[in-house]
């Protein structure tokens, strides 16, 4: 693709991949769905704010204390595919009565929170850039995804999919694209684009996470946890820790995901199987932080968020990326850089308990 093909066709990253909608558009079992994912496929995709805290110190004198606060504004499409729609919610205003909205609203807002306290960043961008989300969008669309400036919801089809909004994981994901699209920029194309799916994915979790208060070992692994009917055999469309077992359904197949290089798929389809692929990168970061324990965010979390951010290129491919996580959780302990090196090695990605020094 030319820089001029690229300025004028972005590409939106979905949580749902283009091959299970694919699958679903075949299906004689659920055919209300089997509409809804034809449609979705057909469609495609298409300022600082702060808190101001005061107390009064042991001296009795007024401190005030400025912290980095969202800004948050929910749009709704009416079910058009007209972004970004109509607000209907803003950062200050009252929970509304339509469930979409509210939702969408406290899972941008997990998010941001995550990334403040976390990794002490501010917002997407780091620089306190505005949450704008989208809900409703379409009749009966199977997705969520990042368009490269607000996150966009389908309400699903009621059959297959239910509304996105329910999701954490899948808010948080869709934002981490946004952290990514403001730091290395992955190509979303094969390893690269893998990478980018998986780091989206990692955000995702550890946004639930955060927000729930799991440790690595409380936590389900899971993105989208919820969004299927229970019409559907399947718990998510994703398992970090265990790649390949999400769902197993008659009609939908059965979860294509690596967890390990031996299983490496090669495909033009996918864009070169991002969504599939970044099973082995999303289990290496499973692993490192079931190892080390406690909160995600604080060790492997860490490494992967330093990595992101420290000059990886946007084409980096795995080993690449584990060599910069791997340099990352030294800075972080001893025991980090064994548990994220371990786990590269468990994924195939690292032959043996070296690293290689890039040329």
């Amino acid at each position: 693709m030319s820089t001029g093909e690229a300025a004028t066709t972005p590409i939106h990253q979905g949580i749902v991949p283009g091959y299970l909608l694919a699958r679903l558009a075949e299906s004689d079992r659920y055919s209300h769905a089997a509409r809804a994912a034809k449609q979705t496929l057909i469609a495609g995709r298409p300022t600082f704010h702060s808190t101001l805290e005061l107390s009064i110190d042991a001296d009795g004198a007024l401190v005030a204390e400025v912290t980095a606060a969202p800004t948050r504004t929910i749009f709704d499409a009416q079910n058009t595919e007209r972004l970004p729609g109509v607000i209907v919610r803003g950062e200050d205003d009252e929970p509304v009565a339509d469930a979409s909205v509210n939702e969408a609203f406290d899972g941008l807002g997990a998010t941001f929170r995550m990334l403040l306290e976390a990794f002490e960043r501010d917002s997407l961008d780091g620089a306190g850039a505005a949450l704008n989300a989208t809900v409703h969008y379409g009749e009966d669309y199977d997705n969520a995804f990042w368009d490269g400036s607000r996150m966009v919801f389908g309400d699903g089809d009621g059959e297959v999919f239910t509304g996105f909004t329910r999701s954490v994981s899948v808010i948080g994901h869709e934002l981490g694209h946004g952290v990514i699209q403001s730091t290395a920029g992955l190509v979303y194309q094969g390893q690269s684009g893998a990478l980018n799916e998986s780091i989206a994915d990692v955000l995702g979790v550890l946004t639930e996470q955060h927000l729930l208060g799991q440790t690595a070992g409380q936590a389900t692994w899971l993105v989208g946890e919820g969004i299927f009917t229970d019409a559907v055999q399947g718990r998510a469309l994703r398992s970090m820790l265990e790649p390949g077992t999400a769902y197993d359904d008659d009609e939908l197949g059965k979860d294509p995901q690596p967890g390990h290089m031996r299983d490496y798929v090669t495909t033009d389809e996918d864009n070169g199987g991002v969504h599939i692929n970044s099973g082995i990168p999303n289990r290496a970061f499973a692993l490192a932080a079931t190892t080390l324990g406690g909160s995600a965010w604080e060790g492997a979390g860490l490494a992967w968020y330093r990595a992101l951010t420290g000059g990886l290129s946007s084409t980096a491919g795995f080993t690449a990326f584990a060599e910069q996580t791997v340099t990352a959780a030294a800075s972080i302990g001893t025991s980090v850089e064994s548990a994220v090196r371990d786990a590269w090695v468990a994924v195939g990605v690292i032959e043996d308990a070296r690293v290689r020094t890039p040329r």
